[in-house]
């Protein structure tokens, strides 16, 4: 089901927590709405589905409008940060509630109960308490509920929050098996853009209720429209220095400079992500401090007055106060923004002098 969202504005005693004009999510596909707490992610996940109102624009089943509707008559499946399930309620019954609250048949019921329990596996559970189950299988008892409805849409907002380190892998993966194999249209809440790169189609990037850039995980990490969505996307975080622009070549330092075709001159705020550098002929500049980060290590100096962090390989051998020479092997993560806007600067970087 794709789902379209025209002119949305939420207003919240005068001030906008969602003003994301019109844009549409693709039927069948995974897509992250991601931003950082209070961009209105959230927010706009509950106008989805109708646990709150518009101030104006409509919203948009395929065709039908399902503005005005109530969530039960949306054709939504909502998995909240906290499962929300019944305490006093097996998994079965927990996962069959939708549909006994439908007085659907008894024997449909078993049925679908059976087969939800095994697309999430949690077949071997259905006796028992959500009090005796871990976070991760109370999430999967979550989603069956959520799924045995057959919902033309799923909602889930942060579900992976609560889990700890080993979990949220393991759950991440889980859902996009279970997105794979019923492809389902679904809309997936989070902060954390490794969570939102690793297992979406597509993310939706918010900031203060409006919408950065919407486009592929990869493309928004190679192609950010802006300052922001550079910042955002990306761990370890892109760095920002000012670097001049002189003869159609970005001087980096005294010693090196890279060929540069752009209609930006004077200096211009640049933004170079650690894992662009190598060891090579290129700047100097003293290791101030080092961060071990398995077979990789993060070193950090200064360029231009500016902080910059270099991610390299653990034997390039670099220890804290060394003097090392480093230049760009991966100039397509180089970008030039506009100071005033921050909007990125069309730029390319050729080989280096």
């Amino acid at each position: 089901m794709e789902l379209r969202l025209v002119d949305l504005v939420k207003d919240f005693s005068g001030t906008k927590a969602i003003d994301t004009g019109s844009f549409s999510i693709s039927d069948g596909k995974l897509t992250g709405l991601l931003g950082p707490s209070g961009c209105g992610k959230s927010t706009l996940l509950y106008l989805i589905s109708g646990l709150l109102k518009p101030t104006s624009g409509r919203i948009f089943f395929g065709d039908r409008d399902v503005t005005e509707l109530p969530p039960e008559k949306r054709g939504i499946g909502l998995v909240f940060q906290n499962y929300a399930l019944y305490p006093h309620m097996t998994v079965a019954q927990n996962i069959a509630f939708p549909l006994v609250n439908r007085k659907e048949n008894r024997e449909l019921i078993q049925q679908k109960t059976q087969q939800m329990a095994k697309l999430v596996q949690v077949e071997e559970l259905l006796s028992r308490k959500p009090g005796q189950l871990s976070g991760g299988q109370q999430q999967r008892v979550a989603i069956a509920r959520a799924l045995i409805k057959e919902p033309d849409i799923l909602l889930l907002d942060e579900p992976l929050s609560n889990l700890d380190a080993r979990l949220r892998l393991e759950m991440r993966e889980e859902i996009r098996r279970i997105q794979l194999e019923t492809g389902v249209t679904t809309i997936f809440v989070t902060h954390d853009q490794e969570e939102a790169m690793s297992i979406t189609d597509e993310i939706v990037l918010m900031k203060k209720g409006i919408i950065q850039q919407q486009c592929a995980p990869i493309d928004m990490y190679l192609q950010p429209v802006n300052r922001f969505v550079a910042s955002f996307m990306g761990n370890p975080p892109i760095d920002f220095f000012h670097f001049p622009i002189k003869d159609g070549r970005l001087i980096l330092s005294e010693s090196y400079a890279l060929p540069i075709r752009t209609t930006a001159s004077g200096t211009v705020l640049t933004g170079i992500r650690p894992e662009a550098w190598e060891p090579g002929s290129g700047i100097r500049v003293t290791i101030e401090t080092l961060e071990q980060r398995g077979r990789d290590v993060l070193a950090g100096f200064t360029l231009t007055g500016a902080k910059g962090k270099a991610l390299l390989s653990i034997t390039d051998r670099v220890r804290t106060g060394d003097t090392v020479e480093l230049s760009l092997k991966r100039k397509d993560l180089l970008y030039l923004f506009n100071e005033a806007n921050e909007t990125r600067i069309d730029a390319e970087v050729a080989y280096e002098s």
